[in-house]
């Protein structure tokens, strides 16, 4: 287990391992069986962020040809799906260098735009090296002058591999050998914006110059269900529509449509682009603002201020008949903010809905949305 924590708001979370740390454990573990015939059972490494890693090695074969064995991943506090599966490594002998590949579980690249070329394993360049130098100190260790063939299994992958981004992506047949420091933040901001950039990048290099983006599963559920719209392309921005957008534009997609709850998308109306909790809420606040400009009585001010959700809300602003009205603020106040940042040359529009009782549809849209929207309607 890793002795690293960090601190998140008021909790201690425990840092882990990435599944390139595993693979690059498993594969320096093999080849030291391979030239000392013996089996080992725990190998230490150090990460590209400078941190050693001591790991237990398991389920150790070793015979005349070839070593195998496998290192336990450990995500520490992050919620990854891939805690606790085992990735192992297979090392032969060959004439010289070293050659990488996957075998069971690890996905192949099928479209470009991707860290690796399409047809190669999914794994990753650091973790590539980080494998190539673990097995190269091994050789220099016992004076090995030939090569090593490494392949990288993850058994659990092709299961595990649905319910990951990669098939959205282009990576079929399993999971992905990532990780570019070594460790698992937990809770990582980083590897979510990294993920984003990745999706944008696959639908840019596939000449997509338009793309949806959704900050969860509320807007891509209504995106398909309600608006009927194609969304094997869209991307989930999650909380970061701001940088989502960003880079968007510094990809060079020229139309964006945002489509999101209301409960996402009022924090934009106080130009908030994360939306997430964490950066404050704001919500009844905003409605608040947009109500009395739009006209409301002071006790349906209150009456806002003291609801715990949008969809609440929305119901009070209907039974108070300046729904419409107050919307049309919110939509001002939405298009002002994104004037501000969206540069000339880019085609911006967003749509706002509610899933509200009695008032579930289209709350808000940009006068170009519906005209953007055809773009992927369905026929």
């Amino acid at each position: 287990m890793l002795d690293l924590y960090r601190e998140q708001g008021r909790k201690r979370l425990r840092c882990g391992y990435t599944t390139g740390s595993c693979a690059a454990a498993a594969a320096k573990a093999a080849a030291q069986m391979l030239l000392t015939g013996a089996i080992v059972k725990n190998i230490g490494i150090f990460t590209p962020k400078g941190i050693r890693l001591e790991l237990d090695v398991l389920e150790p074969v070793l015979d005349s040809e070839q070593a195998i064995c496998a290192i336990r991943k450990d995500s520490g506090d992050d919620p990854d799906i891939t805690n606790g599966i085992l990735v192992y490594a297979a090392v032969k002998k060959s004439i010289s260098g070293i050659s990488i590949d996957g075998g069971e579980g690890v996905g192949r690249v099928t479209k470009p735009g991707l860290n690796q070329p399409v047809g190669e394993a999914a794994i990753n360049s650091v973790p590539r090296k980080m494998i190539a130098d673990a097995c190269q100190e091994v050789a220099l260790e016992y004076g090995y002058l030939g090569g090593f063939l490494v392949i990288i299994s993850i058994p659990q992958g092709t299961s595990l591999a649905r319910r990951t981004f990669n098939p959205r992506l282009g990576i079929e047949g399993g999971i992905s050998v990532i990780g570019t420091t070594g460790i698992v933040e937990p809770m990582s901001n980083v590897a979510l914006m990294d993920t984003i950039r990745l999706e944008l990048n696959v639908l840019a290099e596939a000449g997509e110059k338009a793309v949806m983006l959704a900050p969860g599963n509320y807007g891509a559920d209504f995106t398909k269900d309600v608006l009927r719209l194609d969304t094997s392309r869209q991307v989930l921005c999650s909380n970061f529509i701001g940088d989502a957008i960003d880079a968007a534009i510094n990809r060079g997609f020229t139309t964006i449509l945002l489509i999101g709850h209301i409960g996402k998308l009022v924090k934009l109306g106080l130009g908030m682009m994360n939306t997430h909790s964490c950066y404050g809420d704001g919500r009844m606040e905003t409605l608040v603002a947009c109500a009395l400009e739009a006209g409301a009585q002071i006790s349906v001010l209150n009456e806002l201020l003291a609801c715990i959700s949008t969809d609440a809300a929305i119901e009070v602003l209907c039974k108070a008949k300046i729904l419409e009205s107050t919307m049309k603020v919110l939509e001002k106040r939405i298009g002002n903010v994104f004037s501000r940042r969206i540069p000339e040359g880019v085609e911006f529009g967003f749509l706002c809905f509610t899933n509200a009782e009695n008032y579930k549809g289209v709350l808000i849209s940009s006068q170009n949305a519906e005209k953007i929207m055809e773009r992927w309607r369905q026929r």
